[in-house]
């Protein structure tokens, strides 16, 4: 078997669920995804990936991507169910969203997402080179990196959040903290989007471990004697060129167009891409649009929402009923103040291409990205990245981790309906000018923080000798940013 310096471990391999009819396989992106973020690192990078291909039952053989090397790990039936679908995103997800919904506590579950989580841990331990870089990333590995150490002590190991962290007393509500804040803490380096979520496990691993901690480092007592974690905020981004340049295309820009024109020239167009997820805040923006069109404040005929909804986790209950409720309401909106062929809000459920994205991100007069919480929200660093005439209004939600970036975006409390309204009126009523300088505020920002450079900021920490951080290509000259007007 071959060994790679860098092993990427994730729940999923970035790979599309069917082969090309030649076997090849292709990287798979969605929305704000783990895959699309890490895309630009690694298509030309020599790493292997470790992860779920996406079925059940034997693990099959996958192609290589590029030099991107790919180890399929099995899952059976069960244990989707109660490693993914059960301890990940019932327990897990809600509980570190502020549980917006009631996290689920279930034994079982437990019991079946650790041992999966050491059945990934032996693929890495398998596929890593001597003084090798291990990268785990997110919720639904807590336990490896701890499993890794006990397996390869030899390894760099570092573990990536991509998802909030939650205060201690919401933490403090799982039965299996203790273990769940180990497997975390066996990383050489851990990683959060904000510096808030470093300061929520600096209390954790104080009053849990008796360790002595600050926002940006803990020493764990061990048997042989006390090991050091190093924490900080690594926010992630995007490919801010690749985006760039697929918006800049021609065929791009004249599917823009002709969106625009399918959607009958209004003066004004919103746009929600989300994944379909209770954290999203799909809910609450659809009451502000509906009350807005109650008051006379928006007209039908004037303004369009265009919300796509991603399909996400469509086995789990709650997204069931959630998905059933935010089609009802569309219906009821649309049946009380649609015309014929003119639909107050026009939802889609399904999936979009990069194309069609960017696309879709130059349709839009305002992006409206309200979660309730989110650890970072990369849609809202790619709409940003597709607009290069300085225009397009961006409302984005204080809980989302983009707004420590995004400071001159319209920043609003979703929660807070009526608040939402009056964001969403700002937003587009806003001067040509002061759109400008928003956007091109916001981009300069972007140019200067894209995914390379997350990459090579976490790597470079946790590889002092900088020999993993070579392996990263180096940034991509930036374009040059929208005048300020």
């Amino acid at each position: 078997m071959r060994q790679s310096s860098l092993v990427v471990v994730a729940n999923r391999l970035p790979l599309d669920d069917n082969a090309a009819p030649d076997g090849a396989c292709e990287w798979r992106r969605s929305p704000g995804g783990l895959a699309s973020a890490l895309h630009a690192i690694l298509q030309s990078t020599p790493a292997t990936w470790v992860g779920w291909g996406g079925g059940t039952g034997d693990a099959p053989d996958m192609p290589d991507i590029g030099r991107l090397r790919i180890r399929p790990i099995a899952l059976s039936q069960a244990e989707l169910a109660g490693y993914y679908e059960g301890f990940a995103n019932s327990t897990l997800w809600p509980l570190y969203h502020d549980a917006v919904e009631q996290p689920v506590f279930d034994r079982g579950w437990w019991e079946t997402y650790r041992a999966v989580n050491r059945r990934f841990a032996e693929a890495a331990a398998a596929v890593a080179e001597p003084r090798a870089a291990v990268w785990v990333q997110d919720y639904h590995l807590q336990l490896v990196p701890a499993m890794l150490r006990e397996l390869r002590p030899d390894l760099l190991i570092g573990f990536f959040l991509h998802v909030p962290f939650p205060p201690p007393e919401l933490f403090m509500q799982l039965p299996r903290r203790v273990e769940l804040l180990r497997g975390m803490l066996g990383a050489d380096l851990v990683g959060f989007q904000r510096p808030q979520a470093a300061h929520n496990v600096a209390q954790l691993a104080t009053k849990l471990l008796g360790a002595a901690a600050t926002d940006d480092q803990i020493v764990l007592p061990t048997p042989g004697g006390d090991r050091v974690v190093r924490t900080g905020a690594f926010p992630v981004s995007i490919d801010v060129a690749e985006m760039s340049a697929l918006a800049a295309r021609p065929d791009v820009m004249n599917h823009a167009r002709q969106l625009r024109t399918d959607l009958g020239q209004p003066k004004r167009v919103l746009l929600s891409v989300d994944r379909l997820d209770y954290t999203k805040g799909i809910e609450h923006r659809l009451t502000a649009y509906s009350e807005l069109l109650r008051d006379g404040r928006v007209k039908v005929r004037d303004t369009v929402m265009v919300q796509v909804a991603v399909p996400s986790r469509e086995r789990v209950e709650s997204y069931q009923t959630l998905r059933d409720r935010i089609e009802g309401e569309v219906g009821r909106i649309n049946g009380e103040y649609g015309r014929v062929g003119e639909p107050a809000i026009h939802y889609l459920n399904q999936s979009f291409d990069r194309a069609d994205l960017a696309a879709l991100y130059q349709t839009a007069d305002v992006m409206v990205v309200t979660p309730l919480r989110d650890g970072m929200n990369l849609v809202a660093k790619e709409f940003v990245a597709a607009r290069a005439d300085g225009t397009g209004a961006l409302v984005l939600s204080e809980f989302a981790g983009a707004a420590a970036e995004f400071e001159n975006a319209f920043l609003v409390n979703p929660h807070d309906v009526d608040g939402l309204k009056a964001t969403l009126l700002e937003a587009m009523d806003a001067r040509p000018g002061d759109l400008a300088n928003r956007m091109g505020s916001m981009r300069d920002h972007l140019n200067r923080h894209d995914i390379v450079r997350w990459a090579r900021d976490y790597l470079a920490t946790l590889d002092h000798s900088g020999r993993i951080v070579e392996l990263i290509p180096r940034p991509r000259t930036p374009s040059v940013p929208v005048p300020l007007v």
